[in-house]
């Protein structure tokens, strides 16, 4: 008996309306006039703009200029047209230019007088794109350079603005750190000095471009070869950050949060560091004869060795790479992931809390691994708490309110670098770098005014 045909169902989709396009609303009338208002009176601004240029360059005809060099008039050479790009447009000014035969120095006092510079991007306009390529790669910030000022900038004129800008804020920070660390200089406080600074010091990877000549060169000109990169593919950019203890407020409960900061950072050895954490201290005038200096810092024998510049100081070893040593022997002797290994390590962050720290080295010296490499583990944990048995009275700490954790300049690492200068196949001159950072310092530490009053600083081609 053959089995009766079933009806062919017919499929799913087919039952259901196809998929509509998304419909699109009308512009809103009110995003209109905002736009037609900025195309209006932009070019009325830029006159307006202009206009006021021109009143400034007819006063700077009156003044001849004195030579920098001998202090002698110098003599008028000739004018001629400059013009230079702002945020409304291009602006234009006839330029007397001014030589001095004795010591062959030219100027153009207008120029100077403006802060501008003939075809380039001056003002407010550099400011703001160095702004956008401290928070954005310089691709997007050019594209952001379009959406949210109607200026078009190719990424490599954001780059441009971000090293010159760069280069002035670096020279002005190095300064800084030169002069507070002159005995000579006057160190008279500016602020008044606190009884307690806490200091979180840090490192961690950049990577870096290796090369040994540069990308362009011409054949009647041979330029010097790139300075070689030390540490190969990676440099170290040590971090520092300044905060008072007593400001840290309780956000939600058992977690805290810092009322301010000052992040320190740089691409120099651990010596620049703590010359730049001591310029930063200085400049605030929190250091006095009686500020106790807290050191927050792992083991790293580079935070500790240059500790002494500051005599009254407390050194404490972060809590969490204490315990994170403990678990790299409990997983080893207890297995990966084991219960017994947290209780065991959670016991001994219990008992470093409560200050027994050599009641814990006590116990590490009793314990009897079976595997060659548990025991190695257990001896380099002893070593190291052993070693660092001074710093690690954590109770004590606690007590004070000095804390015991470094995750503030942990916080640090990932806002001043991670965020900008570790994305996806990013690789940085030394030079690229030193100036972003110093640029990027400005903006964390709410401080983007003093561009305001710092030069753009020509570079070599």
């Amino acid at each position: 008996m053959s089995q009766q045909r079933q009806p062919r169902t017919a499929p799913l989709h087919a039952t259901k309306p196809p998929a509509q396009r998304p419909r699109l609303n009308d512009e809103p009338k009110f995003l209109q006039l905002e736009r037609e208002v900025e195309l209006q009176y932009r070019p009325q601004m830029l006159e307006a703009l202009q206009q006021k240029v021109n009143a400034v360059a007819e006063s700077a005809r009156e003044t001849e200029p004195t030579c920098p060099g001998c202090g002698k008039p110098m003599k008028y050479h000739d004018t001629r047209e400059a013009s230079w790009l702002a945020r409304f447009g291009k602006l234009k000014a006839d330029v007397s230019r001014y030589r001095c035969s004795h010591c062959s120095i030219e100027l153009r006092p207008l120029l100077n007088l403006l802060g501008v510079e003939p075809g380039r991007i001056s003002g407010s306009l550099a400011r703001l794109l160095g702004l956008l390529a401290v928070v954005a790669p310089y691709t997007l910030a050019s594209q952001l350079a379009w959406l949210l000022l109607g200026v078009k900038i190719s990424p490599m004129g954001v780059w441009r603005v971000a090293q010159r800008l760069g280069e002035a804020a670096a020279q002005y920070s190095e300064g800084m750190s030169r002069y507070h660390g002159d005995s000579r200089s006057d160190s008279s406080l500016v602020g008044k000095a606190l009884a307690v600074v806490v200091l979180a010091i840090d490192a961690c990877s950049l990577g870096m471009q290796v090369r040994t000549q540069r990308r362009r060169n011409s054949a009647e000109e041979h330029l010097p070869p790139l300075s070689p990169v030390e540490d190969g593919r990676f440099r170290d950019v040590k971090t520092g950050v300044v905060l008072v203890p007593d400001e840290r407020v309780e956000t939600s409960p058992g977690r805290h949060s810092l009322v301010r900061r000052f992040l320190v950072s740089c691409l120099g050895n651990a010596d620049e560091i703590y010359n730049r954490l001591w310029a930063q201290l200085q400049e605030l005038g929190w250091l006095g004869e009686q500020t106790v200096v807290v050191i927050v810092g792992d083991g790293a024998d580079w935070i500790w060795n240059r500790a002494t510049m500051f005599r009254n100081r407390c050194e404490i070893l972060d809590f969490w790479h204490a315990i994170e040593h403990a678990w790299g022997f409990a997983r080893l002797c207890y297995g990966e992931g084991s219960v017994k290994a947290d209780r065991w390590v959670h016991h001994i962050a219990e008992e470093l809390r409560a200050g027994k720290v050599q009641d814990v080295i006590v116990r590490f010296k009793r314990l009897r691994p079976k595997s060659p490499q548990a025991r190695e583990s257990l001896d380099a944990l002893i070593r190291y708490y052993s070693d660092n048995q001074s710093r690690m009275q954590y109770d004590e700490y606690l007590r004070l309110g000095y804390g015991i954790g470094s995750g503030a300049v942990e916080s640090a690492h990932k806002q001043v670098i991670h965020a900008r200068f570790r994305q996806a196949g990013m690789r940085w001159s030394e030079a690229g770098a030193r100036r972003l950072l110093a640029l990027r310092l400005l903006l964390l530490n709410d401080n983007w005014s003093l561009l305001d009053r710092l030069r753009m600083v020509s570079l070599a081609a």
